[in-house]
């Protein structure tokens, strides 16, 4: 269950802890008093799509924190590298600029991660969740969820993928004659355009260096033929080489007078052999400078045609190379298409014979469940004041899709007497508040999940409807933990735990507050949800009775 939402700086509301309890927990409060963001910050707890817009005005960020306890999520922590314990703690915090960060008992996760940890732990039914009622392609999805299709639904979107992925390949490799014979010669062409490139990967920047090395050849000699002249003098003078091994030599012959010349003598000798090495180094570097202008010719044309072949295939040696290859391959595939297409016929035929298979027993399953989700939808309508409800599930033949072959359609006849007809055209809103309520009732006896959220289940309700509602809530409440946002006095007078949603303006600001309530807030509460301003002593008594008649009602549900 949920046991603890922490909210920090979520719209209107500056901090709130809520403590939620067993059974039916009820969120009751002016309209516009902010229970609609109590809820969404609880669902950007578990992970589903936020925005900054839910940052308060004037704050940096904001935080949600829900606490889980007596839950059964080992399984998740271990795959996803969360420590499990007695607590579930889900935090997240959203930046000004909308960007989140998500943990589970302290360990950072994913939204993704978060979102398919939520749904193990809470269902949620917004105001949306109507809208999909009445809308047919949802349909399926909610038939399929009470069947329990979900491993042969998956062993059927494998055998779809593959038969779909066969289809996509054939039908590549089927074109009319003049198709082909254009794309042939496109490959041909392309085939022998790169082939006569004889690309070779690296080797445009290794001519484009070499290329700029030859444009500045001409200073470059000039300079090393300078440098060498001085190194190794002209006929009119000798050259540095030649004058260092003088100036040795003479140190030498001077030795025999005075020792105190060895170290001199040493170093001259040793500039002797550098400038000798340097002489050498010279000369090499003037016969690499030596170079024909078609070298230089023949460089930029073959850079220009790298260029161009590289501009026209992928902007690379690489990619223009791998175009080649897969040219290539693509002529081969086109050349021996026939007996390709043969080939893949012969597997197409078998992989729709094993999908169509799949999705016979799909059918089978679906028609199955589709009687006793309709028996079961019809009896809890009758608990909820529709006694005279038909609800039928329709099921027609199509195409074979991702989900099988079966168009699914919920059809409802509210009344006796009437056909049944599509839910968008026949149901009332509070018609459809109530079949939306008698299906997550259905739903929700086959599926774990420990607590379940009702945000304004109560729309177009009143009356003995509204009664019979919150007596569904209750007993549902009997076995999960339920928390609903409401403005009926007839559900909050149900509730095990019910808390006031006020709004209100200090210093300029607005600020909303969350209060949970004693037996006398309660009735207080609920005889203004009757009552609106006028709360009196008439609809207090009255609220008290409401009180009064609830609690019979519960203790009823516990024999």
């Amino acid at each position: 269950m949920l046991s603890l939402l922490h909210i920090e700086n979520i719209a209107v509301i500056d901090r709130a802890d809520i403590e939620f309890n067993d059974g039916l927990n009820v969120l009751t409060g002016e309209t516009g008093a902010g229970k609609s963001i109590v809820i969404d910050s609880l669902e950007a707890s578990l992970g589903w799509r936020t925005s900054r817009e839910l940052v308060r005005t004037g704050e940096k960020s904001a935080l949600v924190t829900a606490t889980f306890t007596g839950v059964d999520a080992r399984d998740w922590c271990e795959e996803n590298g969360v420590e499990f314990e007695d607590e579930l703690v889900l935090t997240r915090r959203i930046s000004e600029d909308g960007k989140s960060s998500c943990r589970v008992n302290g360990t950072p996760v994913s939204a993704v991660q978060l979102r398919e940890l939520g749904l193990r732990l809470i269902d949620i039914h917004g105001q949306g969740d109507g809208q999909r009622l009445t809308n047919e392609r949802w349909h399926l999805g909610y038939l399929d969820g009470f069947a329990g299709t979900g491993p042969e639904l998956a062993e059927y979107k494998t055998a779809y993928s593959k038969l779909r992925a066969l289809r996509e390949e054939l039908e590549a490799l089927t074109m009319d004659e003049g198709q082909r014979e254009r794309r042939v010669d496109m490959l041909n062409y392309q085939i022998k355009e790169l082939e006569r490139a004889n690309l070779r990967p690296g080797e445009y920047d290794e001519k484009q260096k070499r290329r700029d090395f030859l444009r500045s050849a001409g200073k470059l000699s000039d300079a090393v033929r300078d440098a060498s002249a001085c190194m190794y003098g002209s006929e009119r003078s000798d050259g540095a080489v030649s004058l260092i091994e003088s100036a040795a030599g003479s140190i030498a012959y001077a030795l025999r007078w005075s020792e105190e010349l060895g170290g001199l003598s040493q170093k001259l000798t040793d500039l002797k052999y550098a400038a000798e090495d340097a002489a050498e180094e010279l000369r090499d570097m003037r016969e690499r400078l030596e170079f024909s202008p078609e070298e230089l010719d023949e460089l930029d044309s073959r850079l220009d045609t790298l260029k161009r072949v590289m501009r026209k295939y992928g902007g690379s040696e690489e990619a223009a190379i791998e175009t080649l290859e897969s040219a290539k391959r693509e002529l081969d595939d086109i050349e021996f298409s026939d007996e390709r297409i043969k080939k893949l016929e012969v597997k197409i035929a078998s992989a729709e014979k094993e999908a169509r298979g799949l999705s016979a027993a799909l059918t089978k399953k679906r028609k199955a469940a589709a009687e006793l989700l309709s028996s079961a939808i019809e009896g809890e309508l009758r608990a909820l004041s529709m006694p005279g409800a038909r609800f039928t599930v329709e099921l027609a033949p199509r195409a074979l899709g991702p989900d099988g072959s079966d168009e699914v359609r919920f059809l409802i006849a509210a009344n006796a007497g009437e056909a049944p007809g599509r839910i968008v055209k026949v149901a009332s809103g509070g018609e459809l508040s109530r079949i939306m309520l008698a299906m997550k009732t259905v739903l929700s006896r086959a599926d774990a999940v420990g607590a379940m959220v009702f945000d304004e289940i109560d729309t177009g309700v009143s009356g003995i409807a509204a009664q019979r509602v919150a007596e569904k809530l209750a007993s549902i409440g009997e076995n999960k933990q339920v928390i609903c946002v409401t403005h009926l006095p007839q559900i909050a007078a149900m509730a095990d735990a019910q808390f006031s949603i006020e709004k209100k303006v200090e210093g300029g600001r607005t600020y909303t507050s969350v209060a949970a309530l004693d037996g006398e807030g309660r009735r207080r509460e609920i005889a203004r949800l009757t009552g609106g301003d006028n709360v009196t002593e008439l609809t207090l008594m009255s609220a008290a009775e409401q009180l009064k008649a609830a609690e019979k009602y519960k203790e009823g549900l516990k024999k």
